[in-house]
């Protein structure tokens, strides 16, 4: 028997129904004898696994397409895929709420546990947003938004190629390969992104969630964000009056929500202040059309890309 330990808690109630063996395949992921099961949290940690693993694996976020990721919470199958798997990621420093104890469950289960950001200084939650509000703190002091920055994603994917080769060494060289190739293509992206910004006119961006401060840091932009703001229901006459004002004092022409929020919400915004809604992409997690379209990392980032030209000129 491989596994040592019933998983506490969550897993204890149904062990009966998948048993102890460790090479059993999960519900959603079919395991080959040559290929390593791997599981993350956010998107960007799936797609920087699965080009540096290649055909040596098969990687999977946990995070169902659209899902509100601040909230998500894992499900038994959930948890019994984590233990049949051989490697799960998460972004680290405390930025899912869940992981910990995730962690605790799974120190026994031979499964190798990969902090993404790793060696990364996350940015402070509270960036300097407009004086008449602050920031969400939804992750508590630390910004968990770092995939967002094409720079510091070339750490992240050099973290988890590390570990890959640590796993499944006779790879090591197709996996220093694809890492390579990853890394060119992050590094274009940042040229890409310095291009848009480096002579923009303006700066400033009204969004709906503050999740850009590395975007902030790295390119200055300035992000103006709207306290409260649900992705799902109508605002108040509180947060549309505090909308309106942060829009008329810095002269703002466009509102930008992201991938998650309705429409309904974005057009009670739109109407009250007159200005036009865009949407970028936090990359927490792909929409279903994301995944129809077989839309990637790079091409989510050049939309958003696309979406700050149109706001900064």
């Amino acid at each position: 028997m491989k596994r040592k330990t019933l998983l506490s808690m969550i897993l204890a109630i149904t062990m009966v129904l998948f048993g102890c063996n460790k090479q059993e395949a999960s519900p959603n992921v079919k395991k080959h004898k040559n290929t390593l099961i791997v599981y993350t949290t956010v998107y960007p940690l799936q797609d920087f696994a699965q080009k540096i693993g290649g055909n040596y694996i098969k990687a999977e976020s946990i995070y169902p397409p659209g899902v509100e990721a601040h909230t998500f919470e894992p499900t038994t199958e959930t948890m019994k895929n984590l233990a049949d798997a051989d490697a799960f990621i998460y972004v680290g420093k405390g930025m899912e709420g869940f992981v910990d104890q995730t962690i605790q469950m799974l120190k026994d289960e031979h499964v190798k546990l990969i902090e993404g950001a790793k060696g990364i200084k996350l940015l402070d939650s509270a960036h300097e947003h407009d004086s008449d509000h602050e920031a969400e703190r939804a992750h508590g002091d630390k910004d968990p938004h770092v995939w967002l920055d094409p720079v510091l994603s070339i750490q992240i994917a050099e973290n988890i190629k590390n570990a890959l080769i640590e796993l499944k060494p006779e790879a090591k060289e197709t996996f220093e390969k694809n890492f390579a190739s990853l890394k060119q293509q992050l590094q274009q992206l940042d040229q890409q992104f310095q291009t848009v910004t480096k002579n923009a006119r303006n700066k400033e961006i009204l969004v709906s969630h503050a999740a850009y401060g590395y975007w902030e840091k790295r390119y200055g932009i300035k992000e103006l964000s709207i306290t409260g703001l649900s992705p799902s229901n109508e605002p108040s006459q509180k947060e549309l009056a505090q909308i309106v004002k942060i829009a008329e004092r810095h002269h703002i022409h466009y509102v930008i929500f992201e991938q998650n929020v309705t429409p309904k919400v974005a057009d009670v915004v739109k109407d009250e202040i007159g200005a036009k809604v865009l949407r970028l992409h936090n990359l927490e997690t792909r929409t279903k059309e994301d995944v129809e379209k077989n839309k990637d990392y790079f091409t989510l980032m050049k939309e958003n890309i696309s979406v700050l030209k149109k706001v900064l000129q």
